[in-house]
């Protein structure tokens, strides 16, 4: 890699005129994800000068009207004149999509947005943006408004003996027209999850809307990341890490650590890209894992473990607790979301250093590996109950008219785009539901009592649950490992519970269970929430549903006090005519369909909530009460 950075590094491949036209081939949306991938653009591009080795601070500022302020201590943009545009290089990168350093390899030897498309569609997608250069001691200032047109050309504005880059934009609210709000938290988890991954890297934030300003900087990197996050109570060993490197080819590095429970949870990073969906870096890992713990168990020297036999790779990773950090000088992604590592050589790569490694760790460890050979021990045992009892709910839904629960109220359609399943909590709403649905493509299944909590359950004790076994039979697609979507028979699956503390706690079991057991039911936008109204409000003979306390308040600011106000306990209070009006019917009902953005939150959130460490419980629910007040449930 070389460390000239001039318009020589700067490669043009296309142009910028259909960003505004549909804006969505570039960031994916124009909500709050695509809103917020703006801002993940411009940041990308200084944290990649600090992958690099040429920035070690950078100040993200959000303004009271969520413009971005983004300033860093690089290299600075080059801005000599280049010579395929003929225009100076800064007016390139931002006016010409996939104009950029990334391309080439000389000037990065790693990036998290070499299939980015960068400041330019920044630029194109804001009301305003204006950028400050500084290097070879002058600054240099340009500006644009209106999506890329330009108002200042590149000038020398002053001098300084510093380097680096500060860009300022405003969402287009035209574009943006769902919201122009930049969340505090969504941006917080991202810088922090930033600065562990870049232990070198000094972030600051100010979100001025709140008032709040924060330093992220983690000198240790993923292992401090891991034990931020991990069960603090739970770890049957300490953290255990590795790296590897191999010039400006790759760097690598794997922490990990059991925990005593049952839930497997990998977080995975190339480049910095939270690689959510997996892939070959993550293939490798595991197949290492495997293979070192069976080369450790049938070693002649541990005669101990004979017994155990050969395990599978569910075995091990029972309780794993790990985060992967990859560099890659040439990563290939599947899809537009970079969700996923695509590369086949990094299979073998990351499988046969993370084995020899683990089984060097295994070897030189007695008290740890004992500990660990013991608890997969464990999960092989489990795992084969839980076939058994996972056979006997195949066997049961062979057919789907006998092989389904007798409380099942199917609908008429085969078709599973067209359909729905309504998970109802009781009897009560469950035959409200049934009177008041539409037959043809609403399916109700009533849940009596509580799901069991399969955070702090094993497999074989999961399938013996009457409440999971019947939800898995009806959905008809299978769980974990044997998971098959196009087998689902519902692509709305809805939970529909009473709007309280009951229905909450059997929202969060039910959301728990199919996270850790049926989680592409998230990734393919399948899992939905009801919201039935909290009041019914009758004034001159007109009905009026309220779904909050907010909008109550707000009707009555509008309408007075004189009301005549029914807060409704439970679904069960509804009759069914009511029941279809307000929550089911498709054409005015009101549905949040759930996702998750980031799996690492998602489940450091369900291991608070359900696991078994209530000091961990505790400590989440007092930092979150206040937002809690704050909600609209």
């Amino acid at each position: 890699m070389s460390k000239e950075y001039t318009e020589k590094q700067i490669e043009v491949l296309e142009g910028l005129e259909a960003v505004r036209k549909r804006p969505g081939m570039y960031i994916g949306n124009t909500s709050e994800t695509g809103l917020h991938h703006l801002l993940w653009e411009i940041v990308d591009n200084s944290v990649d000068e600090s992958l690099a080795g040429f920035c070690t601070e950078v100040t993200i500022v959000i303004n009271e009207d969520y413009s971005v302020e983004v300033s860093d201590n690089g290299r600075g943009i080059p801005v000599d004149i280049h010579s395929k545009t003929n225009k100076n290089t800064l007016e390139t990168v931002m006016t010409i999509l996939h104009a950029g350093g990334k391309f080439s390899g000389d000037a990065y030897s790693s990036s998290s947005g070499l299939h980015g498309v960068g400041a330019s569609v920044v630029n194109a997608l804001s009301e305003s943006f204006k950028v400050w250069v500084r290097r070879d001691n002058k600054v240099y200032y340009i500006a644009f408004e209106n999506g890329g047109e330009i108002t200042t050309k590149m000038k020398e504005i002053g001098t300084s003996t510093q380097t680096g880059t500060k860009i300022y934009f405003k969402p287009d609210a035209t574009i943006f027209s769902e919201t122009t709000v930049l969340s505090y938290n969504v941006i917080k988890s991202r810088l922090k999850q930033l600065a562990f991954l870049n232990p070198n890297l000094k972030i600051n934030f100010t979100y001025k809307p709140d008032d709040k300003s924060r330093t992220y900087h983690y000198s240790g990197g993923i292992q401090e990341y891991l034990k931020k996050t991990r069960n603090k109570n739970g770890s049957i060993q300490e953290t255990i890490y590795f790296d590897s490197e191999s010039g400006d080819n790759y760097k690598l590095e794997i922490a990990l650590c059991y925990e005593d429970m049952y839930s497997t949870s990998l977080v995975s990073f190339c480049n910095n890209v939270n690689t959510h969906g997996g892939g070959t870096h993550e293939d490798g890992f595991k197949a290492g894992l495997t293979r070192a713990i069976n080369s450790y168990i049938n070693s002649d020297s541990n005669s101990a473990f004979k017994s155990v036999g050969q395990i599978i790779g569910e075995d091990a990773r029972e309780g794993l607790h790990a985060i992967i950090s990859l560099r890659y000088k040439d990563p290939q992604y599947e899809g537009q979301t970079k969700g996923k590592l695509g590369n086949s050589e990094l299979r073998n790569i990351v499988g046969s250093f993370f084995s020899k490694s683990f089984l060097r760790f295994l070897g030189e460890n007695p008290a740890d590996s004992k500990s660990i050979i013991e608890k997969v021990h464990l999960a092989k045992k489990a795992r084969e109950e839980a076939r058994m009892s996972r056979d006997l709910v195949r066997r049961k839904s062979v057919l789907r008219s006998s092989g389904l629960p007798g409380k099942l109220a199917d609908c008429s359609s085969n078709d599973p785009a067209a359909t729905e399943l309504f998970l109802v909590e009781g009897d009560s709403a469950g035959g409200s539901a049934k009177m008041g649905r539409n037959r043809k493509i609403q399916a109700i299944l009533p849940l009596r009592g509580k799901v069991i909590n399969t955070e702090k359950t094993r497999l074989n004790k999961v399938f013996q649950n009457k409440e999971v076994n019947s939800l898995i039979r009806v959905l008809g697609c299978g769980v974990k490992d044997e998971l098959d979507i196009s087998k689902l028979k519902y692509h709305k699956i809805v939970i529909m519970t009473d709007a309280d503390v009951d229905g909450s706690h059997i929202r969060v079991l039910l959301l728990t269970f199919f996270y850790r057991f049926m989680k592409d039911l998230f990734e393919e936008g399948y899992i939905y929430t009801a919201r039935p109204p909290l009041y019914k409000i009758t004034k001159n003979k007109k009905i009026y549903y309220m779904y909050s306390d907010r909008e109550l308040q707000k009707f009555r600011q509008e309408n007075g006090d004189k009301l005549n106000l029914q807060r409704y306990k439970g679904l069960g209070e509804m009759n069914p005519g009511q029941l279809w009006e307000t929550t089911m019917n498709p054409e005015s009902r009101k549905m949040f369909q759930l996702s998750v953005e980031d799996a690492e939150a998602a489940d450091k959130i369900f291991s608070s909530l359900m696991g078994p460490d209530a000091e961990e419980r505790k400590i989440f629910i007092r930092e979150n009460v206040a937002k809690a007040k704050n909600m609209d449930i």
